[in-house]
């Protein structure tokens, strides 16, 4: 077997942004929640006397038990540096959503914030699509993002970008 199982994040709170991904981002709980210490945790994390706590969160979108977003915290945390959407590594989680405008406000609501402009751009197959990047409560960068079919123009044409998905 070979499949994509789940995402990690670190958090400082790790209730309050499990709470966040659940009520914003309709992530759901499945009962799998971890408390780990122990040797076999020391070594796999290379760290003395490590303690993660936290929850998996099923992705929205999927059945079973996978994907998904584990949202973890250690008893000792390292400094954090702030996330940028041009810094190498894991740059965002992308979501699907039916109202990109909507869900970013309630993204705002829920102690988030946006990062750029929201954005619509077409593309050569015939979809329009909307971006809008935020932050989640912890400074982890999220895409929102919705698709549709262009609508065409007086002509019957449909406006065509050279452009490629960011995420």
């Amino acid at each position: 077997m070979f499949r994509y199982a789940h995402t990690n994040i670190i958090a400082k709170d790790p209730r309050k942004l499990i709470g966040f991904y659940k009520a914003v981002l309709h992530c759901r709980s499945i009962g799998e929640t971890r408390d780990l210490r122990g040797a076999w945790v020391d070594r796999l994390t290379g760290l003395n006397g490590a303690h993660i706590t936290g929850e998996h969160l099923l992705l929205p979108g999927y059945g079973g038990d996978c994907p998904t977003l584990e949202i973890f915290s250690y008893d000792a945390l390292k400094e954090s540096v702030s996330a940028e959407i041009n810094r190498p590594g894991i740059a965002h989680l992308a979501f699907e959503v039916d109202d990109v405008e909507e869900t970013l406000a309630q993204v705002i609501r829920a102690g988030g914030s946006r990062v750029g402009e929201l954005v619509s751009a077409a593309y050569p197959n015939g979809r329009e699509a909307t971006f809008v990047y935020a932050r989640d409560p912890e400074g982890n960068i999220l895409e929102l993002q919705s698709w549709k079919r262009a609508e065409p123009d007086a002509g019957g044409r449909i406006a065509a970008e050279d452009n490629e998905s960011p995420g």
